[in-house]
């Protein structure tokens, strides 16, 4: 998974991070609120009932494996109360039973000025392509939905973590850049310019 970046709902890790110690925009430009939809799945802005499935994110060992280990509880206890409505952040919603599944975020001005796709799912629905369709609506809608310094779409994986890079291939995102952050090797992956995305109708 990529890692969530501090200034928003995940702070520091899934599939994508910023690097430590960079500074959070005062202000992130984001066309908010939007929801997306795809084949199976609606994509909306965060809401308070959706609290219980980001803290299994945040504490699930197995979604935290290449993002430092799960979060300590006082991190938990403040991200509670801030995690709804911010800019950017969706939770992913399968349409056929109104399962939570996962969160993705783009946010303004990531590791390298571009805006920045982050993504963490629940293991339990890990492997039935739901982070693939998501990420790619996400991605597909941030070109125009954030404005950054730095043109173009991109997100941060930890070079070990073969699941997200098998995801980011498939996506047609190209590594870029090759960084250590957090003490172990990342890299940046640019999503292409254009090309159809998996997402249906903004609203």
């Amino acid at each position: 998974m990529a890692s969530m970046q501090p200034m928003t709902v995940g702070g520091d890790g899934g599939n994508t991070a910023a690097a430590p110690g960079r500074a959070a925009p005062a202000r992130t430009p984001v066309d908010w609120p939007a929801t997306l939809t795809t084949a199976r799945l609606t994509l909306r802005p965060v809401e308070q009932a959706d609290v219980p499935y980001a803290v299994r994110l945040w504490t699930d060992p197995r979604v935290r494996r290449y993002l430092g280990g799960p979060v300590a509880a006082d991190v938990v206890r403040v991200r509670e109360r801030h995690c709804a409505g911010v800019p950017g952040a969706f939770a992913v919603v399968r349409d056929e039973d109104g399962a939570v599944l996962g969160l993705v975020v783009a946010e303004a001005d990531g590791h390298d000025g571009r805006t920045e796709v982050s993504y963490q799912f629940l293991p339990e629905h890990w492997g039935r392509g739901y982070a693939r369709e998501a990420v790619a609506a996400v991605a597909g809608w941030a070109r125009g939905g954030v404005r950054s310094p730095v043109p173009g779409v991109a997100a941060v994986t930890q070079r070990a973590n073969s699941r997200s890079r098998r995801l980011l291939d498939a996506l047609g995102a190209v590594p870029a850049e090759d960084f250590v952050a957090w003490g172990e090797p990342q890299v940046l992956y640019v999503f292409p310019p254009t090309g159809p995305a998996e997402g249906g109708p903004v609203r």
